[in-house]
């Protein structure tokens, strides 16, 4: 019966589809929550003064693919060659992908030995230590964690935050919430802390005993507080990363149910 279970993933708009694909590459069926929805926020004065004054700033660091989509659209219509001598950041291999294909830019990621793509592992780069006297744009959604804000105004930084959209959380389809009650299904991915404490309130003992992925050891974290049992770390939220992770805790969960099999046989 596992075999013909779905992997449930809540990725919002667009990501959701190459994440999907990734799973289903590797063998499991996938069924999305849609429990969040992304809406570009309208021109504001404060971005509009953040376009013209672009080229001011030394470092740009943007925290998701939906934020490096929104600035792509906004820059295309400002500044149809970008200015010189901008460092570029990204938080994950994702965002990093989309500002090289759109702007062709080179993008700083976190380094590979963090381990993980977060806004803590971005923050160990060296060329982010010392940022006295240097203007930061910070490009993201409303809301969220501080901390990269935070710590970079903290090592010197004149730091603007620009949010480019909101987050919507929405219940799960109906059908979806009854699976997720009832842990109908093989693994949820989750690589949004918000989002797994919104689909904390669907959660029965069931859910909390099946296999949870995750995108950094900080979900992993909250993961336990949340009562999950020990979740699995991808090493990455890319749809690679996440599908690797999943084919490897169901595999491992199948070789578990057979050994319980033998044992009683």
């Amino acid at each position: 019966m596992a075999a013909g279970l779905p992997v449930l993933i809540c990725r919002p708009g667009e990501r959701a589809a190459p994440l999907a694909a990734a799973i289903e590459a590797a063998g499991f069926p996938v069924a999305n929550l849609d429990a969040m929805a992304l809406e570009a926020l309208p021109e504001e004065p404060a971005m509009r003064q953040a376009w013209l004054d672009f080229d001011h700033y030394h470092k740009v660091v943007v925290v998701s693919p939906f934020a490096a989509e929104c600035l792509y659209q906004a820059l295309d219509r400002y500044w149809p060659q970008l200015p010189l001598g901008t460092a570029w950041y990204a938080v994950g291999a994702a965002t990093a992908e989309i500002l090289h294909e759109r702007l062709g830019v080179r993008v700083h990621l976190p380094p590979a030995e963090a381990g993980e793509d977060t806004s803590e592992a971005l923050l160990e780069l060296a060329s982010l230590r010392s940022l006295e006297g240097q203007r930061v744009l910070l490009v993201a959604g409303e809301g969220g964690r501080a901390l990269l804000g935070d710590t970079l105004q903290a090592r010197g930084a004149r730091v603007t935050r620009l949010a480019l959209y909101r987050r919507h959380l929405q219940p799960p389809p109906a059908a979806l919430q009854k699976c997720l009650a009832r842990g109908q299904y093989r693994a949820l991915v989750v690589s949004s802390g918000e989002l797994l404490e919104h689909l904390a309130r669907w959660c029965t003992k069931a859910t909390l005993n099946q296999p949870l992925i995750v995108s950094s050891r900080r979900l992993a974290t909250l993961a336990d507080n949340l009562g999950f049992r020990t979740p699995v770390v991808a090493p990455g939220a890319t749809p690679a990363a996440l599908a690797g992770a999943v084919a490897a805790a169901c595999n491992q969960e199948d070789a578990d149910v057979d050994q319980d099999d033998l044992e009683k046989g």
